[in-house]
């Protein structure tokens, strides 16, 4: 069954209103109607407690909102994905570059100007949104660090909490100002690379993050054998989600290793597409051939 037409169902049935649901779920009242309208995809069920809490309001069993929830979100991913991806916006880039420590800040701007939303911009976007999103997963459910990041970006409990659930859902193809406003902007004091290396130092506000200092180093090892992930496994027996993937494929994502996080079936499916999409690749060279 349809995830919202589901929930105004069971809201009809109990005789109960919307502003209730938004209440016991301890979201506003606007994101409620945007789920219930299909305006917004539901959150992904492992990164939040929201399905908890309806589930109890509307007296119904455990994991059924979160099961509706993950078939609604495979459908939106595959639309999703059938779309090209748009780059970085302009207020993205400042935010990025405006961060950067003085010493490289006029190098990183000529690399990006030069190659718009290339390799080393997405290698920097992603990592600062990567571990924005960590921190905002860990304290979602925070009874003081939500609060503080609510009055540091000007809104609610309630609106930061929505925000949060959609920040925990985005990309660096899709990061939208709202997310750049509420988190990395507070969140993130600097960063600085080795362009050597391309390792990468992270310095986050002291107010909102214990472990403010962060350093992260790209080293090329061989991928030790390691059981197979959950969410690989889930991939695979999901016919909708695998479709025709070959055997080279599936080695492929089978040898994607993971240090804290455990990716889902999702991921998986994600990766396939990414996998195959040629504007990922470039063609190899002549010189390449022959080495």
């Amino acid at each position: 069954m349809d995830f919202p037409l589901f929930i105004r169902q069971r809201l009809k049935e109990l005789k109960t209103e919307q502003r209730d649901l938004a209440t016991a779920a301890r979201v506003t009242e606007s994101y409620i109607s945007q789920l219930l309208t299909g305006k917004k995809a539901p959150p992904a069920p492992e990164r939040t407690e929201i399905y908890v809490r309806m589930e109890t309001f509307l007296r119904l069993p455990a994991g059924k909102l979160a099961h509706l929830a993950d078939l609604q979100r495979k459908e939106v991913l595959k639309r999703k994905l059938a779309a090209p991806p748009a780059p970085l916006f302009k207020e993205m880039r400042e935010l990025i570059l405006r961060k950067c420590v003085a010493a490289k800040k006029h190098s990183i701007e000529a690399i990006f100007e030069k190659e718009p939303f290339g390799a080393l911009e997405r290698l920097v976007a992603q990592k600062l949104l990567d571990v924005v999103q960590r921190m905002a997963e860990e304290e979602l459910e925070d009874e003081t660090w939500l609060p503080l990041v609510a009055r540091l970006s000007g809104r609610s409990y309630e609106q930061l909490r929505v925000i949060a659930l959609e920040f925990l859902e985005t990309d660096i193809f899709n990061v939208s100002a709202e997310n750049s406003v509420t988190f990395l902007d507070p969140l993130i004091e600097s960063w600085d690379i080795d362009l050597a290396t391309f390792g990468m130092e992270i310095v986050l506000n002291r107010r909102l993050a214990p472990g403010h200092r962060k350093r992260f180093e790209f080293v090329e090892r061989e991928a030790a054998a390691a059981d197979e992930e959950a969410g690989f496994q889930a991939f695979l027996q999901d016919p909708s989600l695998k479709g025709d993937a070959t055997a080279e494929e599936i080695e492929f994502l089978k040898k994607l290793r993971f240090a804290r996080k455990r990716p889902t079936a999702l991921y998986y499916y994600r990766e396939l597409q990414n996998l195959r999409d040629p504007l990922h690749f470039r063609p190899v060279s002549t010189e390449e051939k022959t080495t």
